[in-house]
């Protein structure tokens, strides 16, 4: 073979006469004659074999030359021969490459045979792919997501031929065809027309389904071996870049490709240079659109994922990018450091340097928590959540991530919050510290090994550090001085010194007699040596050998030499090992041994260990507490995503046993009410995950585990808070659950005392009864008796509370909690129970018990509900509880004939409130009010209620009787005729409502009835503080006092006026909030009446008592929302509220505007006249709280037509006011609108209105914002009127600061002949004609004289009632009360809802 193929650059180049012995196409078969030539092509590769495409060549190039014209399946055809010539070269080239005496010209064949149908493969296949994805595109799926079936069945097709053809390559580049070219250097374009067949395929949409992973793995191991073998390094990184530019689908795709070719091919450097061309690209290159920025970030998140140990070598090239403003990748590179710290650098293995990068990272993360971008704040988060879930986070940095964490729930962006509410319960979920976290628990533990920890230094640092020197080295620098001794002992002496001599060694000997054996004489011959006593230790030494001749330590004595005597000192002092612990018991304190001194270092280091961890704990179990404090108040965010994730965070604390998680529990409840089924759902399932779903080995333990954790949770809860549990455990009693049966035997077990249990618990046990009675009555009804032997029997009185919550319990069998349509479930008079209940309450009444009110309530409202005639049982009741307070009275020897008097109904004495017990009394006046009460209620309820049921059955019996088709014509006529007349129902009802009405008016308080006794005795009471003082009595009376009045309209009328005076100048916080909750229920009854004192309501909003000041806005809240009272100036008093110091006043204030807003223009008509109070001069508000109100009020501003009219409303208050706070006030309130064009148009037009206060800073500055905010985004038409009105402001203001005029206002003063100087008033304005609003007077100027403010007045002047309020009990006692003349008289009747309508309500 003569020629070589080169691969050209572009397909037409083969068919120009090339350079010398190069291959030239020498024949282009025209399209239609392709067919018979690939049949050729077909039987020569069936003969030939694969070398065939030596001389088939051109035949394949003309199907690529005309390949947009010729047909798919010739295409496919020639793809499926050229699939069969690469196999075929793959099959067959091994043996040759092996061969070592392969021709030349034979490598030369091959080496063509190669190129060639690579080559025709690789493009024939790039076209194939073109004319799928446009395919693709134009067979995109319509309506019903259905496709064209033939371009189905095509693309399908061409998917597994794909395959095919990747796979025919694989197999031949595995084998090392590089021996084929000479010095197995293979040309780059032949390369680079494999590579751009791979990076064809993969700009595919669909490659990075999953349906492609066979075609994406023969891609990435097809460049794996490229890369490896055929030098296709730097080719491969840099298409990574690009296609990871124009492809955001692959970042997936490169990140697993990366991953394999560093791991199954060992190229680790193409992720280094992959990094660094990432690494290298610029801020602002990355900060523009079409970066690809979200493809490099997305690649390196799941790079880092696969082979996390990689990243690190190159990671400083990422950590640039935490600098940058982009923002994906700050957090694509959090992500990575996240992945390493997770996978790579963790655990106690990591050496000096891998701890150093763990530390560097973390310090990185910790930085970025703070990110200005709330995204990354997010991400960082939760790549902190995986670490910490991973238990990767070291001990040491718990504290710290935890604060900031903690920090984290203030952030303005949800899905922050969000994260950090998951990360700490991660946290919570992973601690290392306690299984049971309270700081309470934790303090006293602390405290104590803090101070054996001081106690452990103290004595450490008493202890004077000895040099530890062994006996040897003491021996060896005693003895010479010792061997001088020696000596001068044994040379002969004196007879003087032998006297001495004598003597010391009669002491010597006495010593000797003081020592019981040889050992302890060797004790005390060493205890000299060591305080250098030498001449003692050798005296005694000597004579210790004639005492103790045989001893082994003094044998070698018996010749007494220097040497013998030195040897035997030696061996005293020195010892042998066996003597040495023996002897050093006796002898004086030693310096310390290095092992007891490293012991006794090592207790303290473990102490000080100890120390550190229970500081920590306690430090992290605070940080837990601050956070539960704050989630608990998200739970009533508005976002419904923090508020589930709030109620996650709740029952991770809870199943951890966290210090106050039961508090977030219980908060959480009343969300089983929510509108939001998401949130309702999730408090649902938290429940029933933490209280219904007990563990247990059988179904007893089971329930009483359930038992006990609803137990818990209702000790001490509220009464809205047990109502809602209500919900929660009615559904499991619904939900058919098989521990239902022996949860209610538990329960009866505690409540009977069977099992020894608490009274909280019992009463917890009855409570739980009561609502599994709601979902099946039974379970009371049959256990009544018991009910009433165990809480209301002979032991009643001595626990109100359990006897309170078993009438709770009972009252769950009542028609009332059901809402049964039949006839009413009604026990007889002379039923246990009711005897019981009197029997209670009567011998209760002359009791001191703090707990007899509220069971005496429930009580009679069980009575009420449940008994045959409760109005005569209630009667006996009163007579019965007022005998026996004359009883007691006349046991203390003090008898009162006028309270038989009062019993009959005449008079009652003076001197009653001297003799009478003052809090029994109270106890009998709360037991007349609380039965006038539920009287009034069982009338307009029960009797109504079955007055219907039985006129309905009478009516359906009649038509029953009466034939169907005499009924259908009488029913036609009659329904015509009060159609007509609008009459349907209403004779009827309208007939029972007069009857109960007038039962009211007129029976209930006659003489003869025993509730008409107790009025005078109230109206007393109430009317006479200075003679009735007692707290108790006082409070009880003003309460039953207004439950009389709700009796009837005329009782109302009579006593309205004692009640305000209560209201306004009583002494007890107490007695003020009841009155004003009474007052509330009877607007709500009888709105006319009460209509003219609304002032006095909102005049409470201003007292001095916090819980008076919040029962009034809460009271007030209801009673406007409701539309009982309509919305009036007086709204600025709780507007004020905004600024309470109270927190909770603040946010009921803050609901009531929330709520009010709701309703159509409420709070802009309101806001004139609010600011006009509150910059009242008299009020003495500060700008600051001015400020603050308004900031809230102008939020619920919105539309612009409102802004508007705002506006002009404002501008035109300028002219009425009088003094600079005013101007200022005005001018803030301007500032606080968001105002758009039209209202900075008429801002413009009522320039006049202002333009005169501009000299005053307080006006100048807040309409100088407004220009800066108008400025921001306008277009530059309208921004160029703003800069005209600010110069315009700018240049008033200047004139009026250095009187010095602007040329235009200069003109204007010459046409009008004005020369006057000094800033006038605003005159009014004369155009038009000014409206006045309805019961409002037309402001003028003469009018006004020097008033401060002028507002429109009310045409009705009110006179504010002057009212003395005496105490002292000579003067008259009707002085208390608010005369006539200062009584309000009705202005404006209340429309209110027929009696019909109500009562059906």
């Amino acid at each position: 073979m003569s020629w070589d193929f080169f691969v050209p650059v572009c397909i037409g180049d083969l068919v120009k006469t090339g350079g010398i012995n190069q291959y030239v196409v020498q024949d282009v078969v025209p399209p239609k004659q392709l067919p018979s030539y690939l049949s050729r092509f077909k039987a020569a590769l069936r003969s030939q074999g694969p070398l065939c495409i030596l001389e088939h060549f051109d035949t394949g190039y003309s199907v690529l030359q005309h390949c947009n014209s010729v047909e798919l399946g010739v295409k496919e055809d020639t793809l499926e021969l050229l699939v069969q010539v690469v196999s075929g070269l793959a099959a067959s080239l091994p043996a040759l490459l092996v061969s070592t005496s392969i021709s030349a010209a034979e490598r030369k064949e091959k080496l063509n045979a190669v190129k060639m149908s690579v080559f025709l493969l690789c493009k024939l296949t790039e076209n194939l792919e073109s004319y799928s994805c446009r395919q693709s595109i134009v067979t995109a799926p319509g309506k019903g997501g259905k496709k064209g079936k033939a371009a189905g069945e095509g693309l399908l097709q061409w998917d597994s031929e794909r395959e095919k053809v990747l796979q025919a390559l694989v197999q031949l580049f595995q084998l090392d065809i590089r021996s084929l070219w000479s010095l197995s250097l293979v040309e780059e374009e032949f390369i680079s027309c494999v590579t751009c067949c791979c990076y064809k395929l993969l700009e595919n949409p669909t490659i990075s389904h999953v349906k492609s992973k066979p075609t994406r793995d023969c891609i990435i191991h097809l460049l794996g071996v490229l890369i490896k073998k055929y030098n296709h390094l730097l080719g491969a990184s840099v298409k990574v870049i690009q296609l990871l530019q124009h492809f955001e689908q692959l970042s997936s795709v490169f990140a697993q490709a990366v991953s394999v070719w560093c791991t199954e091919y060992g190229v680790r450097a193409i992720i280094g240079e992959v990094i660094r061309e990432i690494g290298q690209k610029s801020s602002e290159e990355l900060a523009r659109e079409g970066s690809g920025v979200k493809a490099f970030a997305s690649f390196l998140s799941e790079l880092s994922a696969v082979v996390p140990e990689l990243m690190i070598p190159n990671i400083s090239v990422l950590i640039t990018h935490l600098e940058g403003e982009s923002h994906t990748m700050r957090v694509a590179v959090c992500e990575v450091l996240g992945e390493i710290l997770v996978r790579v650098l963790c655990g106690d293995g990591l050496d000096e340097s891998g701890k150093a990068d763990r530390d560097r990272f973390f310090d990185t993360l910790q930085e970025h928590i703070h990110d200005t971008h709330s995204h990354v704040r997010a991400r960082v988060l939760q790549v902190y959540t995986r670490i910490v879930n991973s238990k990767a986070l070291p001990l040491c940095r718990y504290s710290e991530v935890m604060e900031l964490a903690v920090g984290r729930l203030m952030d303005k962006s949800i899905n922050a919050v969000k994260s950090a509410i998951q990360l700490l319960a991660a946290f919570i979920a992973h601690n290392p510290y306690s299984c049971k976290l309270s700081s309470a628990d934790l303090k006293k533990p602390l405290e104590k090994e803090t101070a054996k920890l001081r106690e452990m230094k103290e004595k450490m640092e008493g202890k004077a550090p000895v040099a530890v020197i062994k006996a040897s080295e003491l021996w060896a620098a005693m003895e010479p001085e010792l061997l001088i001794t020696v000596r001068t002992e044994l040379e002969p002496t004196s007879e003087t010194e032998k006297e001495q001599q004598e003597d010391e060694d009669d002491r010597a000997v006495e010593e000797e007699k003081g020592a019981d054996d040889d050992r302890a004489t060797a004790v005390k011959i060493a205890q000299y040596l060591r305080v250098n006593k030498y001449r003692n230790a050798v005296r005694l030494c000597i004579r210790a050998h004639s005492c103790f001749p045989e001893s082994e330590m003094f044998v070698s004595l018996s010749t007494l030499t220097p040497e013998t005597l030195m040897e035997t000192l030696a061996l005293i002092f020195k010892g042998s090992d066996e003597d040495a612990a023996e002897l050093s018991q006796n002898l004086p304190p030693a310096p310390q041994t290095e092992g007891e001194k490293e012991g006794e270092d090592g207790e303290l280091k473990k102490q000080e260990m100890l120390v550190q961890y229970l500081r920590d704990t306690e430090t992290f179990a605070l940080q837990v507490e601050r956070a539960i404090s704050v989630i608990n108040t998200m739970l009533y965010w508005k976002t419904t995503s923090v508020v589930q994730e709030a109620v996650q965070f709740c029952v991770t604390v809870c199943e951890f046993s966290v210090a106050n998680s039961v508090s977030g529990v219980r908060k959480m409840l009343p969300l089983v009410w929510s509108t939001d089924a998401a949130i309702k759902d999730a408090v649902v399932q938290a429940y029933r995950r933490l209280y219904l779903n007990p563990q247990g080995d059988t179904v007893r333990m089971k329930a009483q585990t359930l038992v006990d954790s609803l137990s818990e949770l209702m000790v001490d809860a509220s009464l809205g808070t047990i109502q809602c549990l209500e919900e929660i455990v009615q559904e499991f009693f619904g939900s058919g659950s098989n521990l239902q049966s022996t949860v209610v035997q538990v329960l009866w077990e505690r409540f009977t005392g069977k099992r020894e249990t608490s009274g909280l618990r019992r009463r917890a046990a009855v409570l739980l009864l009561g609502m599994a009675a709601r979902a099946e009555r039974e379970v009371v009804l049959s256990n009544l008796d018991t009910l009433c032997s165990v809480a209301l029997g002979e032991k009643v009185t001595e626990d109100f509370l359990l006897a309170r919550d078993t009438v709770i319990t009972i009252c769950s069998i009542t028609d009332h909690v059901r809402q049964s349509k039949g006839a009413p479930f009604r026990l007889p008079q002379d039923h246990q129970l009711f005897t019981c209940l009197t029997q209670a309450i009567a011998e209760g009444a002359v009791m001191e018990d703090t707990y007899w009110q509220s069971f005496m309530e429930q009580a009679v409202r069980l009575i009420y509900f449940l008994a045959e005639s409760p109005d005569q049982l209630c009667s006996r009741l009163l007579q019965r509880s007022a005998r026996l307070l004359l009883d007691q009275t006349a046991e203390g020897g003090e008898v009162n004939k006028d309270l038989g008097q009062m019993q009959d109904g005449s008079q009652e004495s003076n001197e009653q409130g001297e003799q009478v017990n003052c809090v029994c009394l109270a106890q009998l006046l709360a037991l007349c009010g609380c039965v006038a009460f539920w009287q009034v209620s069982h009338l307009e309820r029960s009797v109504s209620a079955e007055l219907r049921r039985r006129r309905g059955e009478t009516e359906e019996r009649e038509e029953k009787e009466k034939g169907p088709s005499s009924k259908s014509k009488q029913a036609a006529n009659e329904s015509a005729m009060e159609e007509e007349l609008g009459l349907i129902g209403a004779s009827a009802e309208d007939t029972e409502a007069e009857l109960i009405r007038k039962i009211c008016e007129t029976e209930l308080l006659a003489e003869e009835n025993l509730l008409c006794a107790f009025l005078p005795l109230l109206v007393k009471v109430c009317s006479s503080p200075g003679r009735y003082s007692h707290p108790q009595l006082t409070t009880a009376a003003c309460l039953a006092l207004s439950q009389y009045m709700m009796i009837s309209p005329s009782v109302c009328e009579e006593n309205i006026r004692l009640m305000f005076t209560v209201l306004e100048r009583s002494s007890l916080p107490v007695v003020r909030a009841n009155a004003i909750i009474a007052l509330g229920d009877l607007t709500v009854r009888f709105p006319n009446i009460l209509e003219p004192w609304t002032q006095n309501l909102y005049a409470r909003l201003s007292d001095e008592v916090p819980s008076v000041r919040q029962t009034a806005v809460t009271v007030l809240t209801q009673l406007v929302l409701k539309d009982v009272l309509k919305v009036k100036g007086q709204v600025s008093e709780v507007a004020v509220l905004l600024i309470d110091p109270e927190p909770h006043i603040t946010s009921l204030a803050l609901n009531f505007f929330n709520e009010l807003s709701t309703k159509d223009n409420a709070i802009y008509n309101l806001l004139p006249d609010i600011i006009s109070r509150l910059s009242d001069p008299e009020r003495g508000m500060s700008s600051e709280d001015f400020n603050t109100i308004m900031k809230q009020l102008f939020s619920y501003i919105t539309k612009e037509r409102q802004t508007e009219s705002l506006v002009e409303k404002l501008c035109q208050r300028f002219r009425t006011a009088k003094t600079e706070r005013q101007w200022c006030d005005l001018a803030m309130s301007l500032s606080l609108l968001s105002m758009c064009e039209r209202g900075f148009k008429r801002l413009q037009e009522c320039w006049e209105c202002y333009s005169d206060k501009l000299t005053e800073p307080g006006v100048y500055q807040p309409l100088l914002s407004i220009t800066a905010k108008l400025r921001r985004g306008a277009k530059p038409q309208f921004k160029a009127q703003v800069d005209e009105f600010e110069k315009r402001l700018t240049a008033v203001h200047t004139r009026g600061l250095e009187n010095v005029e602007s040329p235009e206002m200069e003109e204007e003063n010459q046409k009008e002949g004005s020369t006057e100087k000094t800033v006038m008033h605003t005159p009014l304005p004369t155009r038009g004609r000014q409206r006045t609003k309805r019961g409002q007077t037309k402001p003028s100027v003469s009018s006004q004289g020097d008033h401060s403010f002028v507002t429109p007045q009310k045409s009705r002047k009110s006179k504010k009632p002057v009212i003395t309020f005496s105490s002292d009990e000579e003067e008259d006692e009707e002085d208390a009360v608010m005369a006539d003349s200062e009584t309000p008289k009705v202005t404006t009747p209340i429309a209110r809802t027929s009696r019909r309508t109500r009562l059906r309500n």
